[in-house]
């Protein structure tokens, strides 16, 4: 019930899992303050449909300025708990920040090699100027600096 009322709002499979995870939480937290038991399923779908309306109107105003896996949140793939989200996001985060220290010619080719699909090496040396063969030692220096500034 409390899944069917948070998907009703076309919510992402990640967002009717928050709203189900925050309704069993609001359930134990007012467990005590509930006088008629019969009344927890009203109680419930009540919560449920708040939260979701609560997340779908906040989902609204949000402006998306980099897409993330933008099919993977409406997939019915396998379900990803809120720990693995958050640390996913927060490994996400802090790749971004240590990427944005990086030199801009480092920037540039592991942005340019990261496309799906990526191009050959040719491509990559007529936009960049930089040799064919030195495209790959350059980007190993480069993953490498990346790596030390993640290690800070």
């Amino acid at each position: 019930m409390v899944w069917g009322n948070a998907r009703s709002y076309r919510l992402s499979e990640q967002d009717a899992e928050d709203v189900s995870q925050t309704t069993w939480l609001q359930l134990a937290t007012h467990l005590r303050s509930i006088e008629e038991p019969a009344a927890a399923g009203g109680w419930l779908a009540t919560t449920a449909r708040r939260e979701s309306a609560r997340l779908a109107s906040r989902r609204a105003r949000e402006v998306l300025t980099e897409p993330e896996e933008p099919a993977a949140a409406y997939s019915d793939g396998p379900v990803e708990h809120g720990e693995d989200v958050v640390l996913r996001a927060e490994r996400r985060r802090a790749v971004r920040r240590a990427f944005a220290e990086l030199p801009e010619s480092c920037q540039r080719l592991l942005a340019l090699l990261m496309k799906d699909p990526a191009p050959s090496y040719e491509e990559v040396s007529a936009l960049l100027g930089m040799p064919r063969g030195s495209i790959g030692p350059t980007r190993a220096r480069c993953l490498s600096r990346l790596r030390k500034v993640m290690e800070m």
